[in-house]
């Protein structure tokens, strides 16, 4: 089985099913909130429950498709997006995203945003 190097054209984000743009590279992090469960009387707890993951991604050179810049879509309007991540073996969907914070640092004419800042809803991961 041949497998794929991934290129930065792997790594898109996706509204309605439609790729809307191209990222050069990303970074996650998850983080997870937990609870302590005491029970009276003892000294140490009995029990942690964890939270829910909340997934913020660091996203670098972000370039709008020819056919978003065509149907007039603006990264500032964007909501309840997706991040898509084909790795060779596998592909992670980070969806329900939202933008946290934008980053603009572009010559005149360039379609890029520098760096983009958002916070997803669930990660899914499937073998390809």
């Amino acid at each position: 089985m041949n497998r794929m190097i991934p290129t930065s054209a792997d790594i898109y984000l996706e509204l309605n099913g439609v790729r809307v743009a191209v990222v050069q590279s990303y970074s996650v992090t998850t983080t997870r909130s937990s609870r302590v469960i005491e029970a009276f009387g003892q000294e140490e707890p009995v029990a942690t429950i964890a939270g829910a993951n909340q997934y913020t991604i660091d996203l670098s050179r972000i370039y709008a498709t020819d056919e978003a810049l065509t149907d007039g879509i603006h990264f500032h309007d964007l909501a309840d997006f997706s991040l898509v991540i084909c790795k060779p073996d596998r592909q992670v969907i980070f969806s329900g995203c939202q933008w946290a914070r934008i980053e603009e640092d572009a010559k005149l004419g360039d379609m890029v945003l520098e760096k983009v800042r958002i916070t997803a809803a669930q990660r899914v991961e499937s073998m390809l």
